[in-house]
């Protein structure tokens, strides 16, 4: 005896379901769950985008999420009306609309936690574009498979189709299941590691580094729990990750040493906290600021807008210039040469006003202008004075000062020094007079 499919039950009872009125009462059913799950999903975006959310990307998860919610309160909504409606009458279109709006919740949820992973910055690329509407289409054939009654059909035929793999044969189900169940698992540990970084990044008492540090761990942790799960839900034997553990050593030991110095290098710089993002820093001949701290490199942004990208393991092996480890503060110097002619002592006070005068410039302690040495060309005067950071470069700092004290020069008429050579020919001249 043939079961009874979802939509040969609806189609062989839709006569008499219209003659005593059952279909429009579950139509009225199937409308008040679509209304009242969509009011519910809808407070509850309300209730988390405010007025305090700018974040773009928390926008965008809150929407995507509330986008999910509203199929799955649809789909509650009609499983606790079903049983009530069935006392009284048939409730095959109910019974039709289960799976159909199942695969739409399904079909939200995996979209709100891709995004949630591969989109963060708020832009969705056309890979993931192109796999969401791949997997979209695959659960709809999926649910028109299971209304149509065919699923179990080809859920016979995947059991029976064999696959050799070496000795051993595999049927096509067993595939398909472990495929399913790694990619849920993981796409589930890289959601909670993501959830998990986020609630932990909002942690200010906790020192940022440090915080990085956890993040990535928990992330890992919970990665490597994930796949060890979903290989022992499909059978395969753990001991076998001995042999991959061997042969990740030997590869280790032969050609992978700076890539695996690198990895452990960035987390020692975690851990130790001698970097931490926002910190201005020179390291060989790169210099800016540390915008990425990864697990191999790290990323410095200078005052060129040029992103330099230094593997970790130049910043533990090698000498590294901190600007902004202990304090923002840094001291910088201009130089200046005037003529032995001019007045020195009234000259260092006007020149240390200039300096003060210029944006950024600390006042405490307050420039001071110095005679550096007698030049060849006149003397050459040094005004040394702190800036409290350098957010924004000191380039843009050392132009402001320079500036002044080319306005107080030009107020005050005082003549700069410039390289002045007076040639001799010493014989040739008496040859022409004679």
């Amino acid at each position: 005896m043939t079961t009874p499919t979802p939509l040969s039950s609806f189609l062989s009872e839709l006569p008499g379901d219209f003659r005593d009125s059952g279909m429009l009462l579950q139509i009225a059913t199937f409308l008040f769950c679509i209304v009242l799950g969509g009011w519910l999903a809808r407070k509850i975006r309300n209730a988390f985008t405010q007025d305090d959310l700018k974040s773009s990307v928390v926008r965008l998860s809150v929407e995507s999420f509330s986008s999910a919610l509203s199929p799955l309160f649809i789909l509650l909504l009609i499983v606790l009306f079903k049983p009530i409606l069935a006392h009284w009458q048939h409730v095959n279109l109910l019974q039709l609309t289960i799976p159909i709006v199942a695969s739409l919740a399904l079909i939200r949820f995996v979209f709100y936690i891709l995004r949630r992973i591969f989109a963060r910055t708020g832009r969705v690329g056309s890979p993931l574009l192109l796999f969401e509407k791949l997997f979209a289409s695959l659960v709809l054939i999926g649910v028109v498979l299971y209304i149509t009654g065919l699923w179990s059909d080809l859920l016979q035929y995947f059991d029976a189709t064999m696959v050799p793999l070496g000795r051993n044969k595999v049927s096509v189900s067993t595939i398909f299941q472990a495929v399913v169940s790694v990619a849920g698992l993981l796409m589930v540990a890289l959601w909670a590691g993501t959830a998990l970084e986020e609630r932990l990044m909002q942690m200010e008492t906790v020192h940022s580094s440090l915080r990085v540090v956890m993040a990535r761990m928990a992330r890992a942790v919970l990665i490597l729990i994930s796949i060890l799960v979903s290989l022992s839900l499909v059978g395969i034997d753990l001991t076998v990750l001995s042999v991959f553990g061997g042969a990740l050593g030997v590869g280790l030991g032969l050609g992978l040493q700076k890539i695996a110095s690198n990895y452990v290098s960035g987390f020692v710089i975690l851990l130790d906290r001698s970097l931490t993002i926002g910190d201005v820093i020179t390291v060989d001949k790169y210099h800016g600021k540390v915008t990425q701290i990864n697990a191999r490199y790290t990323v410095l942004l200078g005052v060129d807008g040029i992103e330099s990208v230094i593997p970790n393991e130049m910043l533990v092996s090698g000498p590294v210039q901190n600007f902004s480890l202990t304090n923002n503060a840094l001291k910088l110097t201009a130089f200046v040469t005037i003529s032995y002619q001019s007045h020195l002592e009234q000259i260092l006070p006007l020149l240390e006003q200039a300096a003060a005068s210029a944006p950024r410039v600390s006042l405490d302690p307050p420039p001071q202008a110095i005679v550096r040495k007698f030049g060849v060309d006149g003397l050459e005067l040094e005004i040394g004075f702190w800036v409290p950071d350098l957010d924004n470069g000191r380039v843009n700092v050392l132009s402001e000062v320079y500036k002044a004290i080319w306005r107080v020069m030009q107020t005050h008429q005082i003549k700069v020094a410039h390289s002045q050579r007076e040639v001799r020919m010493v014989g040739e001249a008496d040859t022409l007079v004679k």
